[in-house]
């Protein structure tokens, strides 16, 4: 009985063992999405709302007259609009650092992103964190708070772009 319960701990042992030695990690998948696919997608349009909540007051936007919310394009008019897409918006950009962030994502000219060039790893926390000052801005409804939060939030895109975009030359972005 013993030797027929030890045969069975190492028939699953083994078993165990061969299934996570197959089970491929994070990082051995590439991202889907280059970077710029990435900012493209992500990054550039909850910016865009964050931006937005520093001259319209998203709590005023009108929704037009037979318009369906559940169908809008635009964060700020949807169902979720207002004040609450400058939340999920402000969230998203914080989110997206982690994105920013995993190893195997490729720059648009196929360059490795630069994960661990320590002035990349201070620009991606500048951006989440002005993210998340965003989002408690959003919380409270305050206009003068998210005109602090979007030169925040401008300031660390600006001084990436210029560190790590070159539009001149996109065979040197990234490097």
């Amino acid at each position: 009985m013993l030797r027929t319960a030890l045969t069975l701990f190492l028939v699953l042992a083994a078993c165990g063992l061969s299934l996570t030695a197959q089970t491929p990690s994070a990082d051995a998948v590439p991202p889907p999405a280059d970077l710029n696919q990435l900012m493209r997608g992500v990054l550039y349009p909850a910016a865009n709302v964050v931006f937005s909540a520093q001259a319209d007051n998203p709590g005023e936007l009108k929704f037009v007259p037979g318009h369906d919310p559940n169908m809008s394009t635009d964060p700020l008019t949807s169902t979720f609009g207002g004040w609450q897409a400058v939340e999920n918006a402000a969230l998203a950009l914080a989110e997206s650092t982690a994105l920013m962030s995993i190893s195997g994502r490729r720059c648009s000219n196929g360059v490795a992103v630069p994960t661990k060039d320590p002035a990349w790893v201070a620009f991606v926390q500048e951006v989440r964190d002005a993210g998340m000052k965003a989002y408690t801005a959003a919380q409270a409804k305050d206009q003068d708070k998210m005109i602090e939060t979007a030169e925040a939030l401008d300031k660390s895109c600006a001084g990436c772009h210029r560190r790590f975009r070159d539009r001149k030359a996109p065979e040197n972005r990234c490097k």
